[in-house]
């Protein structure tokens, strides 16, 4: 099993840094023991020019036997493939074994460590990797050459994958599914591309030698870190990785997807994956003081009026968080469609098991759905329905990006009816636990009087062609206001002036396992 990295240079940038990088004496042949043979790393030219690094995976196809996993595809104890254990292309095809390798050998190199010259790991130099074989299998639209083109082009490599035929002294017996790699690129960090490898060529061969534990999705979106989630394979990468346990993939997914989500929005995921009390949900109810249960209670009741008073049928509670207001939604009969949206998968999954959706009868089932998506991007999934909800999110958005969800909720999704609640700025006045000046959550980003309120939905209701009514929701004081303020917008004519995000608002790819903005209790 063989692998070869190059790099060219110059007298003043030579080459040979490629052993600073790898970790890798140019002048030296390095052995090093692997659980399934041993690895060489040795450089057949090293000048200030041209510099190659190779690696030599000597794999032992009896040690591969004696870990149960002969022929790499999880038949090595069968008595029926006896002769495959010993018989197979382990040995020969860069495989996971080879990650494996590249991951025991390379593993500074990996990190992008380099404490002798730490300016080099940052930059990228031009690269070529060779691999005389590797197995491609084939997947969706095919294996061969086509996959490897799929997985290798969106990250900035030149792809050059020539099908190895089964014998070239009999060329019509056709190609075998091995392929010769040689990719080229001088955007790629060698720290990357050791990464990309790791995870790709197992993706390739659509096997692995060892099995995949719960802890290979952590590996993976460790390995995948900075590339991954903006993967047009993902889905795919995931899948083939995590072989198909389709548990891991889910778990992957959703992950990859948040990643994505916060990418986009240029946020940490934790900041957007907050929906979920960290607390247990038995720690929840047991607390003698949970927060605010009254006025959750209200605001629901608030919704579920204004609701029915519009005739909707087909309902979108956008940031459902953990699904209270769908779980009431289901109560009533003329509730025939529920689509529940958070960019939080952590939301979702509780959303999933407060609902009992798993166990959930059939009819009652199709009554609803739950998706991962960010309010702030425009979703043809949102469209076609008789009223949304948001409820408690707006609060949760920079002021900046908000004018980008108005557009995807009011201009591009257009339901007849569009139900916001908020917080009461005023009101916060009358929370004794709560220090002057304070907002209700430490995820709110602001929080508005009732005039703010008021001239905000009177704003997007001009713009977008809707009347809107305001409404109080809790206990209402003479002097601040209710907790809660409520604003139902009614559709009436087209846009009545010219609005667009001010965020880009390409759709981002659904997650076919999942649920937009979480939000407070609500």
């Amino acid at each position: 099993m063989f692998m070869s990295i190059s790099t060219t240079g110059s007298a003043e940038d030579p080459a040979t840094d490629l052993g600073f990088l790898l970790h890798k004496h140019p002048d030296k042949v390095q052995r090093f023991t692997t659980s399934h043979g041993e690895a060489h790393v040795f450089y057949p030219e090293a000048r200030d020019g041209v510099c190659t690094a190779a690696l030599l995976l000597d794999v032992d196809p009896i040690a591969l036997v004696r870990k149960g996993r002969g022929d790499g595809r999880g038949r090595g104890g069968s008595p029926d493939f006896a002769l495959a254990q010993y018989v197979n292309d382990r040995p020969y095809a860069a495989s996971s074994l080879l990650a494996v390798a590249l991951r025991t050998v390379f593993r500074s190199a990996m990190k992008g460590d380099c404490p002798a010259r730490p300016e080099l790991p940052g930059r990228a130099r031009p690269l070529r990797i060779e691999l005389p074989a590797v197995p491609a299998n084939g997947a969706g639209g095919g294996g061969g050459p086509a996959l490897v083109v799929r997985l290798f082009e969106p990250l900035g490599w030149r792809v050059e994958a020539t099908a190895v035929p089964l014998d070239e002294s009999f060329p019509e017996w056709g190609e075998s599914r091995y392929v010769r790699i040689a990719l080229s690129s001088g955007t790629v960090r060698l720290a990357d591309a050791l990464q990309q490898l790791y995870v790709l060529l197992p993706v390739l061969d659509g096997a692995k030698h060892y099995w995949v534990a719960p802890d290979e999705v952590d590996k993976l979106l460790a390995a995948g870190q900075g590339w991954l989630a903006a993967h047009p394979e993902r889905a795919l990468i995931a899948r083939r990785y995590l072989a198909r346990r389709w548990s891991l993939t889910r778990a992957a997914m959703e992950r990859l997807e948040l990643a994505r989500l916060a990418e986009a929005d240029d946020r940490e995921v934790e900041e957007i994956d907050n929906a979920v009390d960290d607390r247990s949900e038995e720690e929840a109810r047991d607390d003698p003081e949970p927060r605010q249960p009254s006025l959750a209670e209200q605001r629901r009741t608030a919704i579920l009026a204004a609701l029915r008073e519009t005739g909707a049928a087909r309902v979108a509670d956008l940031g459902c968080g953990q699904g209270e207001l769908i779980g009431e939604l289901l109560k009533d009969a003329r509730f025939t469609g529920i689509l529940g949206v958070d960019v939080s998968a952590r939301a979702l999954r509780s959303a999933g098991r407060r609902l009992g959706l798993e166990r959930m009868p059939e009819r009652q089932a199709a009554r609803v759905a739950l998706a991962q998506g960010a309010l702030t991007y425009t979703d043809a999934r949102l469209k076609g329905f008789d009223a949304a909800v948001l409820c408690e999110v707006i609060e949760h958005l920079d002021l900046p990006r908000l004018p980008a969800l108005e557009y995807a909720v009011f201009g591009a999704a257009r339901p007849r009816a569009v139900v916001v609640t908020t917080p009461n700025a005023e009101y916060n006045v009358r929370w004794e636990s709560l220090p002057a000046g304070a907002v209700r959550h430490a995820d709110h980003r602001f929080e508005w009087s009732r005039a703010e309120f008021r001239a905000w939905a009177g704003k997007v209701a001009a713009a977008y062609g809707y009347t809107v009514e305001l409404r109080p929701v809790g206990p209402e004081d003479e002097e601040v206001g209710a907790p809660t303020q409520l604003a139902l917008f009614t559709a009436t004519t087209a846009p009545t002036a010219t609005a667009t995000p001010t965020t880009p608002t390409t759709t981002p790819a659904p997650d076919p396992t999942a649920t937009p903005e979480g939000g407070e209790p609500r």
